[in-house]
């Protein structure tokens, strides 16, 4: 077998996790063509094809799929020796993966460019994506923080709370329950829903949150994002469960309300995470030390 590089790893993974070299190509600003010549020179220096053409998209070949779960540890270490560089360096400088859940992308913005201003040689890659993948980044060690609302539990992690997330019940303001005061949650059971999809942290909570009522959730549509259900809410297609750092133009505009429903808004917190294992770099440690200083009163100042 010849050796192989890092660059080739790194290449390899995007187009795993992309499943497209076109895809990958953007992620990594590189063109088409060197992708492939990357995984070309990997495949040759391994001896086997590790990729196999499906349309127009790409999947692993089961030497794929071996070949990227040792790759995944190999990244993962050579980012903590990166780590363990950094600390001689201070934080003057450094890079930081992060990666949040999509709900954050309302805030997270504000918070990174608050902490650019206090540490401006420190570079922060950014990923969005739904809870369902972001912890399979964080499960692999692909990212160095993770921004989300419910800490893992089958994950050895550390996860700090660093600011309130409250969530409730949304409706357009002409809904007849806008009229309505402390309703039961039973109440809920006679109208329509607009939802996330699977795999999403909001889901997840509303779920539970029917279930602890034993209620039954009437689904109307599936959206994939929070913005197409803002959308479908104040058009009427339905009731949903927001948190509320994500609607705050919507309901000060008057373009939402707020359903009165006892025992809500529920008040949940968002957390920055890591694995337990993971020796974080200097950069990685301030802004985990920003967030849990800093975030509670930055995010409630700006919202």
């Amino acid at each position: 077998m010849r050796p192989y590089t890092l660059k080739q790893l790194q290449t390899f993974a995007e187009v795993a996790r992309q499943g497209s070299v076109s895809r990958a190509a953007e992620k990594l600003f590189i063109t088409q063509p060197a992708v492939s010549m990357q995984l070309r020179q990997l495949e040759e220096a391994v001896g086997l094809p590790l990729t196999e053409p499906i349309g127009r998209n790409i999947r692993l070949t089961a030497a794929g799929e071996a070949f990227l779960e040792q790759a995944h540890r190999v990244l993962a270490e050579m980012r903590n020796l990166e780590a363990v560089m950094a600390d001689h360096l201070g934080m003057r400088r450094g890079r930081i993966e992060l990666a949040v859940v999509s709900t954050a992308k309302y805030f997270i913005p504000m918070l990174l460019v608050r902490f650019s201003k206090q540490f401006p040689g420190i570079e922060v890659q950014l990923r969005i994506d739904n809870r369902e993948n972001v912890l399979g980044w964080l499960a692999r060690s692909e990212v160095d923080l993770v921004v989300m609302g419910r800490a893992p539990a089958d994950l050895d992690c550390e996860a700090s709370p660093f600011a309130t997330n409250p969530m409730a019940i949304l409706a357009a303001p002409n809904h007849p329950l806008v009229r309505r005061k402390h309703l039961s949650f039973a109440a809920l059971a006679d109208y329509p829903f607009v939802v996330r999809e699977p795999g999403s942290g909001t889901r997840a909570a509303m779920e539970r949150l029917f279930a602890e009522h034993h209620t039954a959730l009437k689904v109307a549509m599936e959206m994939p994002s929070n913005e197409t259900i803002k959308q479908a809410v104040m058009a009427g297609m339905g009731l949903s469960f927001l948190s509320l750092r994500t609607v705050r133009h919507e309901l000060a505009s008057g373009h939402m309300a707020l359903i009165d429903v006892e025992g809500m808004p529920q008040i949940g917190h968002w957390y920055i995470t890591h694995l337990s294992s993971k020796k974080l770099s200097p950069a990685a440690r301030a802004f985990k030390e920003f967030l849990i200083e800093q975030g509670s009163g930055l995010m409630d100042s700006w919202s």
